[in-house]
């Protein structure tokens, strides 16, 4: 071997040694464990015994008891008490579909995964189970976001709103049938009857959507905007709900929607979009993996990769200078999970048809640059970035202590039995001491464009976490465990 093969071999043996190093200093495991266990911080009603986030205690036991009907159970979406039935349902979603891509990946883990989606299932059943009627929201969100109260003392209204045939939401509507079709595949090898119930209310929840068609902001927008107004119109979530229902049914009438409708899609300039609004993106890349000729689906799919790509010259997306993908509008990190989902997710079928998508004269995406970029997401996460620092609470040895969230911030009711009002908690959520109670597994909005962050509660944008942020996460945390 001459000296220059020597040189050869050793330069990649040195690199791949390097990657090796770089990947083993995460623990994909252990992150993959917290992110789940977020979801226990977030649940409201009677806790089980089996709650392991203990500081947590029963909140909101007579949600829609004022008007007899029982919404008890569900999440609540951030750092506040109110449960936001729209990303709520999108959290559920992406929570069904990390299992059903990546649940064998997640050992232990998985029976968790299937408590946190089943948690949200149940309270949607409730939800829709007047017909004509679907709740869309409980707490009076102004009322709730001017006080700083745990979730254990909320003493501000708990009014349910819902949507109706006569005040329609069919984006809320058809986002819930999207979360209980996506679960009902989850549960069918598990409990056939839960299953069969899901996706029968699944069903009947879209064709009320379909139905009675209007936007929510209509109907209860003093009280959704400008918290989770739809901003990008209902056609998305019924496509959505469509796709994942027949992914769930494989029944011709879904397939038919979905090809009827899509062309709307296809002319619309969001196909770089994806979150609890906007489902393009998404959509796209859940009919490329069911159709194998190169449809506009699929033509929208391979833009959405390129759309990513640094460099690409149809990047939509920044890059801060320690690597991570920056897109204008609230909170951040939710759209650096739910992107990078997206890539794992379509690299799979690319790299099953040996296909690779040309992004300009000179950028090639191939399936290992799409799973690059993801994973250089999660390890930026994770502590691979400019301050070294975790943006997952409890997860190594530096991470964001004083995050905007009340029931993290106040102390227990262990610790402090007695009632604190609206005003009480203020003094807390001023104070510069560490959050008393570890929000274990939560992903804040993250740094700003310059990879810098600033620990304060005030700055929600950045230090709030979401459980549309953690539910994509689960599934590439559970790939990268395994791979």
């Amino acid at each position: 071997m001459s000296l220059l093969q020597r040189l050869l071999v050793f330069g990649v043996v040195a690199m791949a040694v390097g990657l090796v190093a770089r990947v083993a200093s995460h623990d994909y495991g252990d992150a993959l464990t917290k992110s789940i266990l977020f979801f226990e911080g977030q649940r409201s009603g009677k806790l089980p015994l089996t709650q392991r986030m203990t500081w947590r205690k029963d909140s909101a036991l007579r949600d829609g008891f004022e008007i007899g009907v029982d919404l008890v159970g569900g999440y609540y979406d951030a750092g506040d008490n109110v449960k936001f039935n729209f990303p709520m349902a999108f959290s559920i979603t992406m929570l069904a579909w990390s299992v059903l891509e990546f649940g064998q990946s997640m050992g232990s883990d998985l029976q968790h995964a299937l408590e946190a989606i089943q948690w949200g299932t149940d309270y949607f059943l409730k939800a829709t189970s007047i017909p004509g009627f679907v709740f869309a929201q409980v707490g009076d969100p102004n009322g709730d976001h001017n006080c700083w109260e745990r979730p254990e003392d909320m003493d501000t209204p708990r009014t349910p709103y819902a949507v109706s045939k006569k005040f329609p939401g069919s984006e809320v509507s058809a986002e819930i049938a999207a979360a209980l079709a996506a679960s009902s595949m989850v549960f069918r090898s598990i409990n056939r009857e839960y299953s069969a119930r899901l996706l029968k209310r699944a069903r009947m929840v879209f064709e009320f959507a379909d139905t009675y068609r209007g936007s929510y902001n209509d109907s209860l927008g003093p009280w959704v905007c400008p918290f989770y107004c739809d901003y990008s119109g209902y056609e998305d979530e019924l496509l959505w709900g469509a796709t994942w229902l027949f992914r769930a049914t494989k029944a011709p009438y879904y397939w038919n929607y979905v090809l009827d409708n899509i062309n709307n899609l296809e002319k619309s300039s969001s196909y770089a979009e994806f979150g609890w609004d906007a489902k393009h993106a998404g959509i796209n890349i859940l009919v490329s993996k069911l159709i194998k000729s190169q449809t506009p689906s699929v033509i929208n799919a391979d833009k959405f990769v390129c759309s990513l790509l640094p460099n690409s010259p149809t990047a939509s997306v920044s890059y801060t200078p320690g690597g991570l993908i920056i897109k204008p509008g609230g909170s951040n990190m939710q759209r650096v999970t739910a992107l990078s989902f997206l890539l794992l997710v379509y690299s799979r079928p690319l790299s099953k048809a040996n296909r690779v998508i040309y992004c300009g004269d000179d950028i090639v995406a191939t399936p290992a640059r799409l799973v690059q970029v993801a994973r250089s997401q999660v390890d930026y996460i994770l502590g691979s970035n400019p301050l070294n620092m975790s943006y997952m609470v409890g997860y190594g040895k530096k991470f964001p202590e004083m995050i905007h969230h009340r029931g993290s911030s106040l102390p227990s009711i262990s610790q402090h039995p007695q009632h604190i009002d609206c005003g009480g908690g203020g003094t807390y959520f001023s104070s510069d001491n560490s959050n008393p109670n570890l929000l274990t597994g939560a992903v804040v909005g993250g740094p700003d464009v310059k990879d810098s962050y600033d620990d304060s509660r005030a700055d929600f944008k950045h230090s709030e976490p979401t459980t549309y942020i953690n539910a994509p996460l689960v599934g590439l945390l559970a790939y990268f465990k395994s791979h």
